[in-house]
């Protein structure tokens, strides 16, 4: 299996991509692209806030190969988490039409692409920021990347003695109330147990 983050890639992974048994990707891959081949069994897709938002308004994803790849598309935050810990939209931005998730409006445009779609259960969310080390205290003011649930959920479902699981194209940088600095140290911790293998 591999795990392909959305940063930047240091040497072509196309071929050793695309024959792997299964690969994950997110949202929508851009610092990649050529690089990586465009196998794409599994796309997590932030349903949520102002990406998402542009996603839905970009109709060059839909006809991109790698969403065209795409046997699956996962959104990870159900309604109900969203709704009960991620920053709430003002009175004045609804009206302009911004949502705190647009799960629906995802259905409608990417189901109607023709994509099978998978809404992730409330406590995949709080499992997973358990497993991440957040205290619930803080799961108001940060969130787990769309990266760190996928490579969690990966290694909570494919047992270590059938899988290889590898990853590459992860920075952990980018939006500031992401758990950058906690998800490189519980991914390090995986490969010192051998769980994950990164792709240089």
């Amino acid at each position: 299996m591999v795990i392909v983050g959305n940063g930047p890639l240091s040497r072509d992974l196309s071929e050793h991509v695309d024959s792997a048994d299964f690969v994950i990707r997110f949202n929508d891959p851009k610092a990649g692209i050529g690089l990586s081949g465009v196998k794409t069994d599994r796309l997590l897709m932030a349903n949520t806030g102002p990406p998402m938002r542009r996603r839905l308004k970009t109709p060059e994803l839909i006809t991109s190969p790698i969403f065209q790849a795409a046997r699956e598309l996962v959104f990870p935050y159900h309604p109900l988490i969203v709704r009960r810990y991620f920053i709430k939209v003002s009175f004045l931005s609804r009206l302009k039409g911004k949502r705190a998730e647009y799960t629906l409006k995802g259905i409608e445009v990417f189901g109607g692409a023709g994509k099978e779609i998978r809404i992730m259960p409330p406590q995949f969310y709080e499992q997973g920021c358990r497993a991440l080390g957040l205290p619930e205290a803080k799961m108001r003011e940060f969130f787990p990347s769309t990266g760190f649930f996928g490579i969690w959920h990966a290694l909570e479902h494919h047992p270590a003695d059938e899988w290889r699981i590898e990853i590459c194209g992860f920075t952990w940088e980018g939006w500031q109330q992401h758990t950058w600095a906690d998800e490189r140290r519980w991914v390090l911790e995986q490969v010192d147990h051998g769980r994950v293998i990164i792709l240089e």
